[in-house]
């Protein structure tokens, strides 16, 4: 398929700035992938769509405070870096993004806080904004940590024209993470509140917890033609044992399973056995999911609506059925459903 085949017009007007007021009461769009049938939904509903022994698969990552403001040295002029990931915990090395870059050298030192709470020097250059830097800072991790807590902003994406808020710091965050590393939340999770779990939990359907720690490329944009040329950026995920064991019982008793977010799916699609079941795993992955694509182990998913030309559209459209998928699409534009991180689900089956 072509990159074109991808485009869609979203007003600018449906582009969600802040998170629904109760985390389960955003928007739900039902989409029947035999039929093409439509249906609109709030999200708590999803509990009438699942039931006793049906298996949620959830990317428990936790997003840090990878956002961070600092001075470079003697010009004093303010930086952007955005922590990508930690590539050396001894050393304290980082890979990062800096803006402006073109003022940011190897060797140059960069400043944290008021006080300096921090500070880094520029190691390497890795592409044209990215960095390799390194924190010159004695005390424990615990303690490098906690000051990376006091200067980092969550993270937010550039479109969310706005400064990041404590409210944030628990919205953009599903109250299932656990384990840090992700620089943008699997943002289908974020629907889910402490009750709904509880509800569906009542009614038997088992939860599955995976790790895929998001980074940026999941948003990098496709800037080819011919989709079998783009290159996704590698990320780190983790399926224990115990994990892909209530997966595959789900799948040997026939159950619903649901990938909870593309992130998710990427992971379970990482982590197939030859014999089509789930297997443990730690590794990273660069998985590109595109029409056409026969997938192994969920057969349903709750995702949000994403961007026009995104691997995420691509990845849902091959699994809704491309004609499916660009039609809710046009319906969700003129039912005026909010797009992107903040905004509505759809949930396929």
């Amino acid at each position: 398929m072509k990159l074109s085949q991808f485009k869609f017009n979203l007003p600018e007007s449906l582009i969600a700035h802040s998170p629904s007021d109760i985390r389960d009461e955003s928007r739900l769009m039902v989409l029947h992938r035999d039929s093409g049938k439509i249906e609109h939904k709030i999200f708590k509903d999803v509990l009438d769509y699942f039931d006793d022994q049906d298996v949620m698969i959830l990317n428990n990552t936790k997003v840090f405070p990878a956002r961070m403001y600092g001075n470079k040295e003697k010009t004093g002029a303010t930086i952007e870096v955005f922590l990508l990931r930690e590539l050396n915990k001894e050393l304290r090395l980082w890979d990062v993004l800096v803006d402006p870059a073109r003022k940011i050298r190897v060797g140059n030192k960069l400043y944290f806080g008021d006080d300096d709470l921090l500070i880094a020097e520029v190691v390497d250059n890795t592409t044209s904004r990215g960095r390799t830097i390194r924190f010159l800072f004695d005390g424990t991790d615990e303690e490098f940590r906690r000051n990376v807590e006091i200067l980092g902003e969550t993270p937010l994406p550039k479109y969310i024209k706005r400064k990041a808020t404590a409210d944030d710091k628990e919205r953009y965050q599903t109250i299932f993470a656990k384990h840090e590393g992700a620089v943008a939340a699997p943002t289908a999770g974020l629907h889910f509140s402490r009750e709904l779990m509880k509800r569906l939990e009542l009614k038997g359907v088992e939860f599955a917890e995976v790790t895929l720690h998001v980074g940026l490329g999941t948003f990098r944009p496709v800037e080819v033609e011919d989709l079998t040329k783009h290159k996704m950026d590698s990320e780190q995920f983790i399926i224990e044992e115990k994990q892909a064991n209530i997966v595959n019982r789900g799948i040997e008793r026939k159950k619903r399973i649901c990938a909870v977010g593309t992130t998710s799916m990427r992971a379970v699609e990482s982590a197939v056995s030859a014999g089509k079941i789930l297997k443990p795993a730690n590794d990273w992955t660069s998985k590109f999911i595109f029409p056409p694509y026969e997938f192994s182990i969920a057969n349903s998913m709750i995702t949000n609506f994403h961007t026009p030309e995104s691997t995420l559209l691509m990845m849902v459209s091959a699994f809704g059925g491309y004609e499916h998928v660009m039609n809710a699409y046009e319906v969700a534009v003129k039912e005026k459903y909010r797009f992107y991180s903040y905004g509505d689900a759809m949930l396929i089956i």
